[in-house]
Order: structure tokens, then sequence, then C-alpha cells
């Protein structure tokens, strides 16, 4: 008898005994040999018939035998059988949850998180987005010793960040953020001052490795480093240039270099050498980090000229500063500011670079006259530099007596103008930055009275007419610089209230959305009523998956009851026969021009909507910034990335005899 005949007769025999787990365990060691002569359907079969358990077969049927290789089968189905009522899950979202009920009728796992209870996953969703924790995880922990937790967090900060690690794997500090705030074991507002701390602590750990990059994983390692003859050995191996310029700069960390025989710093130039060729022309953030590390180690091979010449050639050096760790661009900096035509030639970068190497030339070389004299052209440009902008107003104290720069008004202008419309990337944070900034009272105080009287009320009119901050912080500011120069308020320009239209529909809608509502109340809700009294006749109702799916089915269509009940009351049908063409509002059909060329929409009802036709319902958000507009005047698209982008209004027109007819009730329909 083969081996294959003789696991065949043992799971058999685990069939006439029902012994289910003895099954799982033939079918898990032998799985190469059982693959050779048995189909995956015939694997499934032999464990089916060793249980009569619901819940078990419907576990066997969830983990689709056949669909994938036999050993990817029996991992899903091994953690199937993990998932047991009470037992703790983790997810990536929700956190730690427990298991609440098992559904093997409809195949659902409903799990009690501390914010999301009774979330159902089917088995396929369970497989992928639960995980069963070990003892030793974090969340684990905490829920089985709290306060043993807590002080292992106030009092030894830094092992509760390895703890973090260890039970979700090396990361970047970024998602160490997200991990610790989300599931509250710091407050987002203390996170730097705690990371800020455990860093320091975790630099003297031999254990863990620190990245210098924060996009680069926190790693923890299994031993410490000796640096003996074994960690040449590999080092004169590596290939990655990454972990090369990691290996050396924890080498040096560790206080080695400095006693290192000649023969290991010549085998450190030779891989730092060899890392940079590597890194030319692919990545030019790390290229930079190695020329820094290569001229502080006093190493000549690469020579200093050719680094310096490949990241000045098409300003290299641009992409990598916005690339490098905000805490490397300094050095960078430094290295490329070798004499005053390089240095020149970085002022001249000042409108590509990003906003840490702006800070960094401002803070390096700010004092020279070249450097001042072209931030100067910068600023008179009639669009600065955002990254510029954002520094100038945010520090002027440091700026004030520069008199390269323009008045501080003109600046001003630059930042309202960099406040307004969408934006993305830097440019966003800058704006961001900027907008705080004018809701600081301090900092408006501060520049108010750097102004003098006439430029004051250039800086307010020129803030109040921006129409593209958001309404209530522009309304707040302007009311702010009001109060702290009170010969602003005079100034201050009243806006109407935006005209408010009654709450109308065309017949069609109207009629469409009451027949869904009879739909809803004579047939879907009296059809939930039998299929819940079906389900009683279940039994027991705390254990009746049908009854408490026909419960929840029940729930829902009451509240969509409601709401439907709620707006056929305050809606009102309409053929909108009384609408007229001096404004936008509901009933008119609207020409507008865009950067893209001329389009056309039918303004109608809160229901109504044609794409086809153009039909725009008056609370889409196009309509909404149209309305009340004449002929002429300007709104926002809604909708785009970037910069905000504006149309207007070329002509208001009555509702043609195709709209019109649309819009009446249709054949066989009833109000």
């Amino acid at each position: 008898m083969n081996v294959t005949e003789t696991l065949v007769k043992e799971l058999n025999e685990c069939a006439e005994k029902r012994d289910f787990e003895r099954a799982f365990k033939l079918v898990r060691d032998n799985r190469a040999d059982l693959e050779k002569s048995v189909t995956p359907e015939g694997i499934k079969d032999f464990l089916k018939k060793t249980t009569t358990d619901r819940l078990l077969l419907s576990f066997i049927d969830g983990a689709n035998f056949g669909a994938a290789p036999l050993d990817k089968i029996l991992v899903v189905l091994e953690k199937l059988l993990s998932f047991q009522v009470g037992a703790l899950v983790l997810n990536d979202t929700w956190g730690l949850g427990t298991v609440k009920r098992l559904d093997y009728f409809y195949r659902k796992i409903t799990v009690d998180f501390k914010t999301k209870r009774g979330h159902q996953f089917s088995y396929d969703a369970a497989v992928d987005m639960l995980e069963v924790p070990s003892e030793n995880h974090v969340l684990v922990m905490r829920q089985a010793d709290p306060a043993a937790f807590e002080a292992m967090l106030k009092d030894k900060p830094a092992d509760f960040v390895k703890a973090v690690l260890k039970s979700y794997g090396d990361m970047p500090v970024t998602k160490l953020e997200t991990i610790c705030v989300n599931n509250g074991f710091v407050k987002s507002v203390n996170w730097k001052k705690f990371w800020e701390t455990v860093r320091a602590e975790l630099r003297k750990d031999q254990l863990v490795e620190i990245p210098v990059k924060r996009t680069d994983p926190i790693r923890l390692k299994a031993s410490v480093e000796n640096y003996g003859d074994v960690w040449l050995t590999a080092f004169s191996h590596e290939t990655d240039p990454k972990l090369i310029l990691a290996s050396v700069r924890e080498f040096v960390s560790q206080g080695k270099f400095k006693d290192a025989d000649d023969a290991t710093k010549a085998k450190i130039n030779e891989r730092l050498a060899f890392a940079v060729t590597a890194a030319r022309k692919v990545d030019d953030a790390l290229y930079a980090r190695l020329a820094v590390t290569v001229t502080d180690l006093g190493f000549t091979n690469p020579p200093l000229a050719d680094m310096l010449e490949y990241l000045r050639e098409r300003k290299r050096y641009v992409k990598a500063a916005a690339e490098l760790p905000a805490r490397e661009v300094g050095a960078m900096i430094r290295l490329l500011a070798t004499d005053d035509e390089n240095r020149l030639k970085l002022y001249r970068s000042l409108d590509e670079f990003c906003f840490t190497a702006v800070t960094e030339v401002v803070s390096l070389f700010g004092a020279e006259s070249a450097c001042r004299e072209t931030i100067g052209e910068f600023m008179r440009r009639p669009k600065a530099p955002a990254t510029l902008t954002t520094l100038i107003v945010g520090k002027y104290e440091m700026f004030k007596d520069w008199t390269e720069l323009p008045q501080l008004v003109t600046i001003l202008t630059h930042a309202i103008a960099l406040g307004e419309g969408r934006q993305s990337g830097e440019i966003l944070k800058m704006q961001n930055m900027v907008r705080r900034l004018f809701a600081d009272v301090k900092w408006l105080e501060k520049v108010l009275s750097w102004l003098d009287e006439a430029s004051r009320v250039v800086f307010f009119e020129r803030f109040q007419a921006s129409i593209a901050w958001d309404h209530s912080t522009h309304h707040t500011i302007v009311v702010r610089m009001s109060r702290i120069a009170p010969e602003l308020a005079s100034r201050i320009v009243k806006v109407e209230k935006k005209k408010e239209y009654g709450r109308f529909t065309s017949y069609r809608s109207f009629a469409i959305r009451k027949a869904e509502y009879l739909k809803l109340i004579n047939e879907d809700m009296p059809a939930n009523v039998k299929r819940i009294e079906f389900a009683k006749s279940y039994g027991d109702l705390s254990e009746n998956a049908e009854y408490q799916y026909a419960k929840d089915e029940q729930r829902a269509l009451m509240q969509k009851q409601s709401l439907m009940q709620a707006d056929l009351e305050v809606v009102k049908p309409w053929d909108f026969s009384d609408a007229t063409t001096d404004e936008v509002m509901p009933g008119v059909t609207v020409v507008i021009s865009t950067p893209d060329g001329e389009r056309t929409y039918h303004i109608l009802g809160e229901w109504d909507n044609d794409v086809e036709m153009g039909i725009l319902s008056s609370k889409a958000k196009l309509a909404e910034n149209m309305l009340g507009k004449k002929a002429g005047e300007q709104f926002e698209l809604p909708g785009f990335d970037g910069a905000a982008v504006f149309a207007m209004i070329v002509r208001i027109e009555p509702l043609n005899e195709t709209i019109r007819e649309w819009i009446k009730l249709p054949s066989g329909m009833q109000i």
C-alpha cells in the first residue's frame, strides 16, 4: 500500500469517527502527497465527512478548495477556524475586536470593535482583513492589564515603542505615529514631544535602527552588531547603496570609525564609492547623502568636484532637496556652496527649492547682499514664489530691515493670493501655513502695526476683496482686522444675504419620487414583515441569523420611509413658469464660458437631473455657485484640483420646449 492509499484509509477512518481535527492535521502534514492523486474537491469531501457541525462545514466550503494551491487554502481554513466566538481579532482600521457571532447560513462573522459594534465580515473579507493577535501584541497587553500597560507607556516609552514594532513590524515614524494616535496611546498634540523623548532613548539602543529619512522604516535587530570580521565581510559584499550608507552611518555613530584600521577605512571608502556610482541617475537624494558622507569622512574618492558637478548638472540638487530628510538638506546646501559663483546659483534656484531648502539657504547666507538682492527680485515678481512668501510673512521680524525687499503690503498681497483657491503638493502646505497666520490674532496685530495708514487700507481692502477664502474664515479675519485697527471698520463691505429659493422640483421628478415612496410602503415594507414572521419560525431569536438580518432590513426601510415622507411634504412640484432671466435661478437655461469652451445647463429643481440633456439639480454644487449671478459675472467651478478655476455667465435664457416637455407629468403617472 503506497503513501496516498494509506492517507486515504486514515481519512476514511476519521470520517467514521467524526474526527475533523485529526483529518485536518493529516491533510496539512501530508498535502504534498495528497495533491499528487487527490483533487482539491476530493480533499474537501474527505474533510466534510468528518463533521456534522454546520459552522465547521461552512468554514470548509468558505475556504474555496480549488481556487488556489492547497497550501494556501489550508492557511485560509486554519484562519477561519481561529475565528471562534469570544476570540480577539485585529483590524488595521478599527483595532482590536471580539468575535461576537458566527453565522454559518450567510457565512458572516460579526465583530465588536471599541468604536464599531456589530461590524460584519464575509468569510473572504475576514480572512483578508482580520488577524488573530498574539498575547504579546500591544493591544492585547492593554486589554489584559491596563494598569501595567499605562505604566510602561509612562515610565518606559522606548520599551513601549519596541513593543509596537514587535506587534506591527518595522515601520516608518509616520506609520508609528498613526498607530499610536489612532489607538489612543498618545494624543496627536503630544506626539512631537513624545517622539523626541523616545528617539533619544532608542538611539542608545543597539537593537534599534533609527533611519535618517522619515519615510524609511525603524528596524528592530535580532542581535547587537559587534563590527568585527563577520560584519566587515558582509559589508564588503553589500550592493544596495541605501544599506551601504546606513551601515556606514551606524558604524560611525557607534564611534567605531575613528579607531578603525586603514584596511577597514579603505573598504568603507571602496563601498561608498560603489554606492555613489550605483545611485547616479537613480536616486539624486541618496546621491547627495552619500556625497555628504564621503566628504565628512575625509575620503577623496570619488572626487568632491565630480560629485558636485553631477548634483549641479540640470539642478539635480533641487529634486534632491525635496526628497531629503529636513535635517539633511542643510548639509547638502553647505556642500554645494563652495564659492561665490556657486552660492549665486543656489540663490537663483530659490524659486524652485522646497520650503526646507529655502529656509536653509536664508539661514546660512541671508547676511550676504547677493542672497538678499536675489530674494528681493523674486518678491517683486507679479507672482512671488510660495515658499519665499510663506517664510517672509511668517518670520517678518527677521526681514523687516532688508532694504532689498518690496514693501510689506506687497508681500502681504502675495500671501493673500497664495491663500486663495485650491492647491496641491507642497504649495498646499504653504497655503495652509499662510491661512493659519491670517487666523492668528497676534500675527495680525504685529502686521497692522508695521503698516502705515495707507498700506493698512490697501491690505484690508485686498483681503476683503478675496473671493476664494472660506466664507466664515474670511468674515472672521475681516472683523478681527477692523477691531485691531478701528479706522478700517467703515470700509467693511456689507455682503447681501444670498437669495433663497423655495424647495421645488419638476412634476416628472415629484411623480417618480412619490411612486418610489408608494412602492416602499405598499410592497417593500410588507414583504419585510413577512420575512420577519417566517424567520421567527426557526426558533431561538438570539441565535437566529435570518431574523436578525430581517430586523436590520426593517430598521433601514423605516428610516428610508421617514426621510422620503419628510421630503415629499416640503418639496413641491412646479413647472417653473414664473422663472425670469434677470439672474440665474431654478427654471432657466444658462450658457457659461469655461477655460475649455462654452457649456449649456438647464437648472431645475432639487430632484431633477439628466446628464445627457444637460439638466442640473438646483442643489448641485455647480448650480449653487451660479444661483443669483447675472450675465457677465464670474463664479468658481467646483471639483477641480490645483488652483481655483473660474467660469463666466455668458447669457441666461428661458427653458426650451424640449426641457418643458421633460418637466411635465409622465403619461400614466399621478401626483
